[in-house]
């Protein structure tokens, strides 16, 4: 391992939760997918499949932030626990009504019960925070190592997910994806040393972190980006169908990850200069810019290449958009902050693979593509339209600069 990520892991309990968060983020990468791929192998309609996923997105976005924020009141523990079980509850009952193919409102009714999965990456990333604020370049590669940790669960979760699913039974991702929430979300939060220090009721925070003007742009633009993952992998999956190779759908979004993963991997070896807003915006632009090659997709390994080259801005720009989460909003409210950009990337997945599958069903997959070429402008022309937001002044409250106890950059060096 690198030395800048060596160091980020010489302080106590922060291999255990990062390891607990890897185990309890699988989930992200393999249920929406999954219950993709169920559906299209049960019905045979990617309609219907796509519209599913958008409403596990959906209701993660309405619910997800609503739980981060209870966590920042009272303490990790106390609530994502229940709140797992609640999401392992409403997973259960969709497959059951899928196996046992009930109508289809009854499918929508769990899958939006399904909302209540903890975001387990924003819990990893505030205990990254509380350990290392005020030490701005451990910070960075402690965020860089959180989005390689997505990006290998993107790697491996989609492979895992649709290959249970279509060779063994269509249920079968989507119910592993579970066992991993369980088993994560409990290992994590039996972990009480690094768990942050909850902040009930403070008098000085009021209403929502979303009222920051620079989250809101954030939030926004992750709408459109969210857009494309979601369009990304439900194309894919009925685009290697086409083309007669359905289960090599999750090696081509493997590939996908594995471009985000080795960016993001660099990205945190680095120390970036300058203005991160305006890194943010060409990271925003690149992922747009890196569509256009997927109009011209005619075989799987053109494809693949094509989304490698686009993966490789993901990881940096994700990594970017977190320490802009921890400048424009209260430390008080972080959690509830970097759970709203996740909502933001949740909303645009629903509604990008709801539109491709509307799309594909309409057009065939190789018109689905569109739909993240659409997206993907229509993130860099938000992020263009934003970015005054970004660089403006902060006030002191959000960045948190009265903490006496905040370990710094020259603490570590005199240390």
């Amino acid at each position: 391992m690198p030395s800048p990520y060596r160091a980020i892991f010489a302080a106590p309990g922060t291999k255990g939760f990062s390891a607990a968060g890897f185990i309890g983020r699988m989930p992200l990468s393999m249920m929406g997918i999954g219950v993709v791929t169920m559906v299209s192998q049960l019905t045979g309609r990617y309609g219907l499949a796509g519209a599913l996923s958008a409403t596990l997105a959906m209701s993660a976005a309405v619910i997800g932030p609503q739980i981060s924020r209870l966590v920042d009141r009272y303490g990790q523990r106390r609530v994502l626990r229940p709140a797992c079980l609640i999401a392992l509850a409403a997973v259960t009952g969709l497959l059951l009504c899928a196996q046992q193919r009930l109508p289809d409102w009854t499918l929508f009714v769990f899958a939006a019960g399904v909302g209540c999965v903890p975001s387990v990456g924003a819990m990893t990333r505030a205990r990254w925070a509380e350990i290392y604020h005020g030490s701005p370049h451990r910070l960075h590669t402690a965020y860089a190592w959180e989005s390689i940790v997505d990006e290998v669960c993107f790697i491996f979760g989609p492979i895992i997910s649709i290959g249970l699913s279509t060779t063994w039974f269509p249920e079968a991702g989507p119910l592993l994806a579970a066992g991993f929430l369980l088993a994560g979300v409990f290992w994590l939060t039996a972990q009480r040393a690094t768990e942050p220090v909850p902040h009930p009721r403070e008098p000085h925070t009021r209403g929502t972190a979303l009222r920051s003007r620079g989250l809101q742009v954030l939030v926004v633009t992750f709408v459109a980006t969210g857009a494309i993952f979601g369009a990304i992998d439900v194309v894919t999956v009925a685009f290697a169908e086409e083309q007669g190779h359905k289960s090599a759908a999750s090696l081509v979004l493997a590939v996908y990850a594995l471009g985000s993963c080795l960016a993001g991997a660099v990205f945190g070896l680095l120390r970036p200069k300058g203005s991160p807003s305006a890194r943010w915006v060409v990271g925003v632009c690149a992922m747009a810019v890196s569509m256009i090659p997927l109009q011209l997709a005619g075989s799987l390994p053109f494809l693949a290449v094509a989304l490698f080259v686009a993966g490789l801005a993901i990881a940096p720009t994700m990594v970017t958009t977190m320490a802009l989460v921890e400048q424009h909003v209260p430390r008080n409210q972080l959690t509830e902050g970097m759970s709203w950009t996740g909502t933001g990337l949740a909303v645009g997945v629903a509604l990008g693979s709801s539109a491709a599958g509307w799309v594909i069903d309409g057009f065939g997959a190789d018109a689905g593509y569109a739909v993240p070429g659409v997206a993907g402008a229509l993130a860099a022309v938000v992020a263009f339209l934003g970015y005054r937001r970004l660089t403006g002044p902060v006030p002191t409250e959000r960045r948190g600069d009265d903490d006496p106890h905040r370990r710094t950059d020259d603490d570590e060096r005199v240390a």
